[in-house]
């Protein structure tokens, strides 16, 4: 279902958002219902430039194809690329391809979907102790950092909510985004409370009866502190839950008024255990690509359970899992002692389904994932990543016979034959340079690399970042489901450089 206030929302935020971008002067403004977004999201671009916003450098902008009147073809190919780089930063779109987003096949709800995604992404991306260190104020009693770590973004800004109306010696609180904030008045309490002094802000929204009047008495409060976005007067007081949390979303972005953290928290905070390495952060997007559920905010806590890993070893394996095994959130014992220890007979059993996956899980143990041990905990989901994409390529099979390492190399130096390139694993320091991936690309889909581009004789590490930005984003282009990085490449991280190798395969296949 296509709600028109969403629509208009959303549509807004483009204008807002990409105005001054002069690659999307010809698609923008967008009208003020919203109506003509899908039309003018035919081509890619604005997509395109939505994915870099709420993931930068995702897209190397260098292979957008750019121009007010695009062939079927070029559009075609943003719209692919779009899709695979929305899904290497986390983005479901399960059933979704370059064609079913095209308006001519008016699925809206498709688009709205993928939008609100991106937007969502853009509005959490600050959301993090790192941008914002005062976040450790919101921590209750008794809990650490890494129960912040643990939290979604949407539990965070509940949090925040509630600690600005404590701090406004308010009584209210607020548990969700759509019931509780329909009559005005924890938003007034809000504003008011981290509006910077001199602002005017003001309580006059609680003098009137009228809850529609109140609303947009409310957002003129807003609208003093540029934070007026997202939500009408009639959203508020319908309780429209997306464009609520947005809308609060882009309060706290625009004014956290968070103290500064105390000093036993600053040397945790600026240790690097409690930030998302970039390996942790690339798997989680893939796990949430995958649209498993609950979401994971938190590699180590929301695996701990083991019902996340079961719903990835059934994409692998479709059936593998007993689900009569297994002990979901709505079946667990509400008995502390009972249900760790149903907790650890889950995470008992996706060992045991490991092994029959062959997966080499010597010294890895069901109180190891239950724990949250971080080393063995990667260790796994390499495997379940390595796994999956391999599975991909088994199921392209026939006689859907498994493919091994060994076999996506040989089919690379096959198609390289013709480049004059090898590569003798994935290891090989030739990948650093990306020119082997580059190459691959221009044998898989002839002429589609620009040469022009390409740093034939790179050696320092700009020139080869420089190349790998460009064939990450060239192999996603050409319908290759990549989630590693460019610094993967770079690097040589010959676990992400194989996946890369793999889904090019998958993409040859597939063509």
């Amino acid at each position: 279902m296509v709600l028109n206030e969403e629509q208009v929302a959303f549509s807004d935020w483009m204008n807002n958002n990409l105005w001054s971008d002069k690659d999307v002067n010809h698609l923008l403004p967008l009208n003020d219902t919203g109506s003509d977004m899908y039309q003018n999201l035919d081509d890619g671009i604005i997509l395109c430039k939505m994915i870099n916003l709420a993931a930068a450098d995702t897209i190397d902008e260098r292979v957008i194809n750019k121009g007010a009147k695009l062939g079927i073809f070029k559009q075609h190919e943003n719209l692919t690329l779009a899709i695979n780089s929305a899904k290497a930063i986390g983005c479901v779109v399960i059933g979704i391809d370059s064609h079913t987003l095209n308006s001519s096949q008016g699925k809206k709800w498709l688009v709205l979907g993928l939008v609100w995604q991106l937007i969502k992404m853009y509005l959490f991306k600050q959301i993090t102790i790192s941008q914002v260190p005062g976040l450790v104020n919101l921590l209750r009693p008794g809990e650490t950092l890494e129960d912040l770590m643990k939290m979604s973004p949407e539990e965070i800004l509940l949090r925040w909510v509630n600690h600005q109306l404590e701090k406004a010696g308010s009584d209210r609180r607020i548990h969700n985004f759509h019931d509780d904030v329909k009559d005005s008045e924890i938003y007034t309490e809000l504003i008011n409370q981290i509006a910077p002094q001199g602002a005017g802000v003001n309580k006059e929204p609680m003098t009137r009866q009228d809850l529609l009047e109140r609303a947009e008495l409310m957002l003129d409060q807003a609208d003093k502190i540029q934070s007026r976005a997202f939500v009408t007067a009639k959203d508020v007081v319908k309780g429209q839950e997306k464009l609520n949390l947005a809308f609060v979303a882009n309060l706290f972005n625009n004014f956290p008024s968070l103290d500064p953290p105390k000093e036993e928290y600053i040397e945790a905070i600026e240790e690097s255990s409690i930030q998302e390495t970039r390996e942790e952060k690339m798997y989680r997007n893939w796990m949430n690509s995958l649209g498993v559920n609950p979401t994971v905010n938190y590699l180590y806590s929301d695996l701990c359970d083991g019902l996340i890993i079961f719903q990835l070893m059934d994409f692998i394996r479709p059936g593998i899992v007993d689900w009569k095994r297994v002990k979901t959130l709505d079946k667990m014992s509400k008995m502390a002692a009972k249900r760790l220890q149903e907790v650890l007979g889950n995470c008992n059993y996706a060992v045991e389904l490991g092994k029959k996956l062959n997966f080499s899980l010597v010294g890895i143990a069901g109180s190891d994932i239950m724990e949250g041990n971080r080393t063995l905990t990667l260790a796994l989901v390499w495997q379940l990543m390595r796994a999956y994409t391999l599975s991909l390529l088994s199921q392209l099979n026939s006689d859907n016979t498994p493919i091994v390492e060994s076999e996506i190399i040989a089919w690379a130096n096959n198609k390289l034959d013709e480049k004059g390139v090898a590569i003798r694993h994935f290891q090989d320091k030739t990948n650093k340079t990306a020119l082997p991936i580059i190459h691959l690309i221009d044998v898989i889909k002839p002429g589609v690399i620009d040469y022009s581009i390409v740093l034939s004789e790179a050696q320092s590490p700009e020139e080869c970042m420089s190349n790998a930005k460009y064939a990450i984003t060239m192999a996603r282009m050409s319908g290759a489901p990549v989630y590693a990085l460019p610094e993967d490449i770079t690097e040589v991280k010959h676990k992400m450089v194989m996946t890369v190798y793999a889904s090019l395969m998958l993409a040859d296949i597939k063509s």
